[in-house]
């Protein structure tokens, strides 16, 4: 089983979009939360299941992207393995532009919290 991880940039990027949904509509914002908490748990069990990110083929890591959602409210959760770890790196809208290397960072064990941080 692989631990799933987030660096900083990851969960500011999941509080932005949640705290813009909360603004319009709090009840579905949390409920949205929820489960995309429970659905990114999934990459504790397969994380090689999901495609290479388009940002893959620009990066030295394998990069990988979890999808969630429905049209058009569809957020991609690009994360990479290591190990025996689940990298999340960064998570957008799907309609966004894809990530540069100064958007996805480097990363280190110092700078990722533990998936229980990020929810409470």
């Amino acid at each position: 089983m692989f631990q799933v991880r987030f660096q900083p940039a990851a969960i500011e990027d999941l509080n932005d979009a949640f705290f813009y949904a909360a603004q319009r509509a709090p009840e579905a914002a949390a409920r949205w939360l929820g489960h995309f908490q429970t659905a990114l748990q999934t990459l504790e069990h397969n994380p090689h299941s999901c495609p290479l990110a388009p940002e893959s083929r620009k990066s030295p890591r394998e990069l990988r992207e979890y999808l969630f959602g429905k049209r058009p409210f569809v957020f991609r959760a690009i994360y990479t393995i290591d190990v025996d770890t689940v990298w999340i790196l960064r998570i957008r809208r799907a309609q966004r532009r894809h990530l540069t290397a100064e958007e996805l960072g480097e990363f280190g064990a110092s700078q990722v919290y533990a998936l229980a941080v990020f929810f409470m």
